[in-house]
């Protein structure tokens, strides 16, 4: 009997098999899916889909359903060390074993599906093995076309923010991404909204309306007591988790120890004078800014390590990151999926070092007050596995 291939292993086979590209459309994935007897009709789930903050949203929820007693499952993209973190079971990583043997299935229908898909079919393998009460399972890009988008009507879904990013795939107006993400509606299904504008509100009620659906807002609601995550922003996220919460059946005790008890490393993460923050867009950079802001250290007391991939607004970012540092040092971040812009043309922009690696760019700074490392999410993930000696798979931003 052949022995069970490694997590490195599967790994290494999907990336050198499958497009990297993150592919818009459901044929195949709903295809993959009816060849493996549809995993994802085997489970409960959670829906978010958003620009930003659905990340913590999924977090916040998943800790919540614990809380409240549930054997969960949770799906998130992309990582920041180990593929496994997309994957969790009960808050954990799912096992090497049955990471590999789910990896292994997907890749029999690697020739029909995309990276984003594989990893999307081997979370569902991996629940319904697992036979999870509840999946909460974050959209990877937009929303109507997602491959996470073959979830049948599912008992709780959100849209958390409206931001730019991805617009060359998802519109260039807030209006047309917002229709893009309201196409993770389902007939009868009531969707969680997070705070935006009017006309977003508009337009994604328009197409929640014209599948069957309909939407509630969190505006006005209160705000959970204590929450896990820092940041103003936080509030908002926690709101739209706490309404998830209850729909799941969560009591309010479950859904109060389930905030406050949530952890999302790479969103404000404090290593010691380290500030790690997955902010990759412009609106994050805002948010990251803000709570900077509160902190209370000098630009002279603060060093930013940043770098972007080439399809982000690094422009935008760095406006409102720059000034916060008077030191800053330019990186390229290592992504399988897409280059990285380069640093020199970062260092162009706002005066500052270029480093070779994430960890030279720490070894700088050891000395600084408060080190920001933002831009990208690959970029956090090398910060963290070098400060606390984690293993890393390779980064992929999908």
């Amino acid at each position: 009997m052949a022995a069970e291939p490694s997590p490195a292993q599967a790994l290494l086979e999907l990336y050198r098999r499958v497009p990297l590209g993150m592919r818009l459309g459901l044929e195949p994935m709903r295809d993959a899916c009816a060849r493996n007897g549809h995993p994802e009709r085997a489970f409960a789930a959670v829906h978010v889909a958003g620009t930003n903050g659905k990340g913590s949203v999924c977090a916040m929820v998943e800790s919540i359903a614990r809380a409240a007693g549930l054997h969960t499952g949770l799906y998130t993209s992309p990582h920041l060390c180990r593929f496994a973190e997309r994957i969790r079971i009960d808050g954990e990583p799912v096992d090497d074993t049955t990471l590999a043997r789910h990896l292994t299935r997907a890749l029999d229908d690697a020739a029909s599906l995309s990276f984003f898909e594989a990893a999307t079919l081997s979370a569902f393998l991996s629940f319904r093995e697992a036979s999870v009460d509840v999946a909460i399972v974050e959209v990877g890009l937009g929303g109507r076309l997602d491959a996470t988008n073959v979830l049948p009507t599912p008992r709780a879904a959100a849209i958390t923010r409206i931001a730019f990013d991805h617009t060359d795939r998802l519109g260039k107006t807030l209006v047309e991404i917002a229709r893009e993400k309201a196409g993770i509606a389902k007939p009868g299904l009531d969707i969680v909204l997070g705070s935006m504008p009017g006309e977003v509100r508009a337009a994604i009620d328009e197409v929640a309306r014209g599948i069957g659906a309909t939407t509630s807002s969190t505006e006005g609601l209160p705000a959970p007591a204590a929450i896990g995550l820092p940041g103003e922003h936080q509030v908002g996220n926690a709101r739209i988790a706490a309404v998830l919460g209850a729909r799941l059946g969560a009591s309010r005790a479950a859904i109060a120890k389930g905030i406050a008890n949530v952890a999302w490393p790479g969103r404000l993460e404090r290593i010691g004078p380290y500030l790690l923050d997955a902010a990759h867009n412009a609106d994050g950079a805002e948010a990251l800014a803000r709570h900077v802001a509160t902190l209370g250290y000098r630009p002279d007391e603060a060093a930013l390590v940043f770098g972007a991939l080439i399809d982000k607004d690094y422009r935008a970012m760095l406006a409102e990151l720059a000034p916060l540092a008077a030191t800053r040092v330019y990186i390229a971040p290592q992504s399988a999926a897409r280059p990285a812009v380069d640093p020199g043309l970062l260092k162009s922009l706002y005066p500052g070092t270029v480093a070779s690696s994430v960890p030279e760019a720490l070894a700088m700074l050891q000395h600084v007050p408060l080190v920001i490392i933002a831009g990208s999410i690959a970029a956090v993930g090398q910060a963290r596995a070098a400060l606390l000696g984690l293993p890393c798979d390779s980064p992929v931003a999908l």
